[in-house]
Formats: C-alpha cells, sequence, structure tokens
C-alpha cells in the first residue's frame, strides 16, 4: 500500500527524532520505502527519505537500494534525477559495486542532465573506491548492452585522467590493466582506440615495461602472425589503426638496448606482407591513398626497429620497392632524354620509402656494395642521378615562390602547399647525397614531412636558402604547385575524414568491424555476438 505525503512526513519525522537506536523503527522505515509506490510527491519525498536512513536498517537494504533504483527509472524525469542524485549515499561496503553497475547502466539515458547526473555521481563514489566502482563499470562494459558499453568506456576513456593520484592507486591501475584485457579479447575498432586510450593514460604504463606491455597487446589485436589479406578491407584497417596505436610507443635508446620498445615486428611484418601487395591494397575509405598511408606507417616505425632476423631480405624488399618509383631516365632512339615522355616524379612515395631504407640500412651499412650487384647498383645510381636532377630544379623553383613571404603569406592554401613540397624535397636530396657517397653513408638526419614543424622553422622557409637539415615531406609530384591533391597538404598526420568522421578524433569505426571476438562487427565476422562474458 502506498504511503501518503502525511505518512511520509510523520515516520520521517519519527526517525529524525529518534536519537538512540532507530533500528527499533523498522516499520517507520518501511513506510517510507513505500513512497515509491504513491504519486510524483510522495516518490519525491521518497527519494530523499530513503538513502538518509538507509545505513541504519542494514536487514532493509536490497529493499531500499530496490525502491531507490525504481525511482531512477520513473517516467518524470524530474524524479529520477532526484533518485540518481541520492544514489552515492547508497555506496558503502559490499553494496558501493552494486551501485557502480546500477548507475552504469543509467549512463544509456537520452536526457543530457540526467547523463550529467550519471557521470557526477559515477565521479563521488569513484573518489569512495576506485577500484569497487570499476568492478561495476567493467562488469557493464563486459555483459551490458551496447550502448551501456558503449558509455561505460567512454566514461573511463574520459573521467580517469581526471583523478586525483590519490584515487589512482597501483593496484587500480593494475585492475583496470587486467579487466581491460578482458574486455580487448572481443572488441570493435572503436573501443580498441578507446581502450587504448585509457591505458596508455595510465602512470604505470608510462614506464619501458608498461609501454611494451601495450604494444603487446597491440600485436595480438593486429594478427601479425597471419598473411595479410589486401583486398580485404577489414584486414587492411585493423593493421593500419593498430599500427598507428602501437607508434608511440615505441622508443628508441642510443645508451641502453634494454630501454628500447622496439617497432620490429611491425616493420618485419609491414617488409614482408605489405609491400609486396602494395598496388594491391584495397582502402577502407574511398578518399585515402592507402598506399602513401601504408608507407608513411612504415617511415615513422624504422627508427625504432631493432635487430632483425631477416634484414637483407626485408632490406632488398624496401630496395626493389624503391625501385618502382624512381624511375630511369627516358630516353629516344638515340639514347637521348625525350622531355616529352619524362616520367611522373612521386617525391612522397619516395620520401617515405628512401628514409626507411636510410634507416634500416644503418644495420647492414654493406648492402649496397656486397649484397646486390654490381650491375643492379649502377642502375640504382642513374635512378637517383635522375630523381636528384629533378629535385634541384623543383627546389630552386619553390625557393624562388617562396622567398621573401613571411607570417600570413605563408598561411595561404597555395603557399602552404609549396612548403611541404620544399619539405619533401629537400629531405630526398638529403637522403640521396647520402646513398651517393662512397661508401654509401647513412649519417644524415631528416624530420618526416608530416611531422610537427617548428614554427622558427615556417617562418624562415621565405627568407633563405635552407639546407636539407633544417626541413622536415608530404605527398607531391613534379606538377605538385599547380595541381596537389589537397589531403597531402598535410603538415601533421591526421588520420582520414569523411567516412570516419565521428568521436575518435577523425578516426571512428562507429561502422566497421571489431578486432579480437567480433563483437558481430568484426573485420571478417570473426566470433558471434555474446553477452555470455565471463566478469
Amino acid at each position: 500500500m502506498a504511503a501518503t505525503v502525511e505518512e511520509l512526513y510523520r515516520n520521517y519525522g519519527i526517525l529524525a527524532d529518534e536519537k538512540e537506536d532507530l533500528s527499533k523503527h523498522k516499520d517507520a522505515y518501511q513506510v517510507i520505502l513505500d513512497g515509491v509506490k504513491g504519486g510524483p510527491k510522495e516518490k519525491r519525498l521518497a527519494a530523499q527519505f530513503i538513502p538518509k536512513f538507509f545505513s541504519s536498517f542494514p536487514e532493509l537494504a536490497d529493499a531500499a537500494i530496490n525502491a531507490q533504483l525504481d525511482l531512477c527509472e520513473d517516467e518524470d524525469v524530474s524524479i529520477r534525477r532526484q533518485a540518481i542524485k541520492e544514489l552515492p549515499r547508497f555506496a558503502s561496503g559490499e553494496n558501493l559495486p552494486r551501485v557502480a553497475d546500477i548507475l552504469t547502466q543509467l549512463l544509456q539515458t537520452d536526457d543530457s542532465a540526467e547523463f550529467n547526473q550519471v557521470n557526477t555521481a559515477l565521479i563521488s563514489i569513484f573518489k569512495i573506491d576506485a577500484k569497487g566502482t570499476m568492478g561495476g563499470l567493467f562488469s557493464q562494459i563486459l555483459q551490458g548492452e551496447d550502448i551501456v558499453r558503449e558509455r561505460a568506456i567512454k566514461f573511463l576513456c574520459t573521467k580517469l585522467k581526471m583523478m586525483p593520484d590519490d584515487t589512482m592507486t597501483k593496484e587500480v591501475e593494475d585492475y583496470i590493466f587486467i579487466e581491460t584485457k578482458k574486455v580487448l579479447e572481443d572488441v570493435t575498432g572503436e573501443e580498441f582506440v578507446l581502450l587504448m586510450r585509457i591505458l596508455s593514460g595510465l602512470k604505470s604504463m608510462q614506464t619501458v615495461s608498461g609501454r611494451q606491455q601495450l604494444v603487446e597487446l597491440v600485436v595480438e589485436q593486429a594478427f601479425l602472425e597471419q598473411a595479410l589479406n589486401p583486398a580485404d578491407t577489414d584486414s587492411v584497417d585493423r593493421l593500419l589503426q593498430c599500427t598507428r596505436q602501437a607508434l608511440p610507443l615505441f622508443s628508441v635508446s642510443e645508451t641502453t638496448a634494454t630501454k628500447n620498445v622496439h617497432s620490429t615486428r611491425f616493420v618485419t611484418y609491414f617488409c614482408e606482407f605489405v609491400l609486396p601487395n602494395l598496388s594491391l591494397l584495397t582502402s577502407p575509405v574511398a578518399e585515402l591513398d592507402i598506399q602513401l598511408e601504408v608507407l608513411k606507417l612504415l617511415a615513422e616505425m624504422s627508427p625504432y626497429c631493432g635487430d632483425m632476423d631477416k634484414l637483407e631480405v626485408n632490406l632488398n624488399m624496401l630496395f626493389e620497392k624503391l625501385l618502382e618509383f624512381m624511375p630511369l631516365p627516358p630516353e629516344d632512339e638515340n639514347g637521348e632524354n625525350a622531355a616529352n615522355e619524362e616520367p611522373k616524379l612521386q617525391f612522397s612515395y619516395v620520401e617515405c620509402l628512401l628514409f626507411s631504407f636510410h634507416q634500416l640500412g644503418k644495420k647492414l651499412p654493406d648492402f649496397l656494395i656486397d649484397k646486390i650487384s654490381a650491375e643492379k647498383l649502377k642502375d640504382f645510381k642513374i635512378r637517383l642521378q635522375y630523381f636528384a636532377r629533378g629535385l634541384q630544379v623543383y627546389i630552386r623553383q619553390l625557393r624562388v615562390a617562396l622567398q621573401g613571404k613571411t607570417g600570413d603569406a605563408l598561411k595561404t592554401e597555395e603557399n602552404k602547399i609549396k612548403v611541404v613540397a620544399l619539405k619533401i624535397t629537400n629531405n630526398i636530396n638529403v637522403l640521396i647525397k647520402d646513398l651517393f657517397h662512397n661508401p654509401p653513408s647513412y649519417k644524415s638526419t631528416v624530420t618526416l614531412s608530416w611531422k610537427p614543424v617548428q614554427k622558427t622553422e615556417a617562418a624562415a622557409i621565405g627568407q633563405k636558402r635552407q639546407s636539407g637539415e633544417d626541413i622536415g615531406a608530404t605527398a607531391t609530384t613534379k606538377k605538385l604547385p599547380t595541381n596537389l591533391p589537397r589531403r597531402d597538404a598535410r603538415q601533421i598526420y591526421n588520420p582520414p575524414s569523411g567516412k570516419y568522421s565521428a568521436t575518435i578524433g577523425n578516426f571512428s569505426y562507429e561502422q566497421r568491424g571489431g578486432f579480437r571476438g567480433g563483437r558481430g562487427r568484426g573485420f571478417g565476422g570473426r566470433g558471434n555476438r555474446s553477452r555470455g562474458r565471463i566478469y
């Protein structure tokens, strides 16, 4: 039987006035619990009164929590908000994980004010018992409905980094890592990105051993033990995504080999399975130059490559692929250059391949001397020389075009393209000079063109002639100043936009596949949709 407003106030008074033993007024508390069966006024009062005396009636704990939960699901949004606001008062002892579980389920609300209320409540109990709150969150991530799972992961991704250090203890971080590994057994691409973001933000993951653990997780998701099917967009998609997640984790130390997190397995995989199929790769995004994206990733990883079992074989694959993009000089019947047949110089591809070859070549410096035939070396130098001649002409044209331009003048779309083109050509020029040394040298250092640019560098480009070491490179051809595709003007790498443009930067896998386990939207449909995962 529902309690009236008057009955609620009367029994509230009984409990409030009791100074010694509240437990003897169990009937009064039961009347307050019955308030959830009344009208809106009774429910609002019950939402406030139930948590106030909750701790005094442990034998009615389940009934009280269930009564408050009923109010959290009420049709009246104001009643729901009041009930949610009071939920943290139930979060004590063994009840806390249950309250966290309830709040996590309530993240599915579409009411923004209510959603914010749930977030606030979760944060408050997180500060009471972080590990217990995590138990409730991960319970729903592993077993809850899709919308709940998605929002719980995003809650962790956005809120964990805001938690104070005394809350995020090593024990809590270890628990997060263990539970996240369980979740990674069955994730979508978008979830994978978010979960890696969560893990990489943990203090314990900032060490060399921590980053190595993260790389191992990415390796598992990347399926590096399997050959790549270049025609399968999901497989290509997954490889791009995993490699991009692994890149920030790699490191190299000149003095201590044990303090390195190497990219060797990824570089090896690219050389063995990706480069041979480069022209066959199917792009997951229509606007994406998939070959260029792959070559960029390889170039970025190559400085972090450690000892490689098949170094000569992989270096030879890089060398052969580089030859494909470095044409021989065109000749007419008399052996003279035929200008009307001049090949297109694909500077962007060459920058990536030349940089990767230069990095791996350091590990086998006699490759161009002893590992290839004299005829092939001669052919390579002819290609290098032809490419270098084209570079010099192009560099001069670009420097003249940018002469004297500073500040806003360099920010026009046309000049941005020219600045990037100058970086590309200067990079290639420096690397070619190294390879022309006898014996070939691998000492020069360049900054890849799509990597962050120093402001002083950009300001100086139009003022004076610069050496190749001062310039950093992206996609362009010999006709670049007039018809360069806009995406190639990127100075800092941004994942492709368009089809993937939702919540994960510019790279959303909302409609794409999952990784291990499939989750029904999987890359290749591995596994079936399941809510029976173990918690």
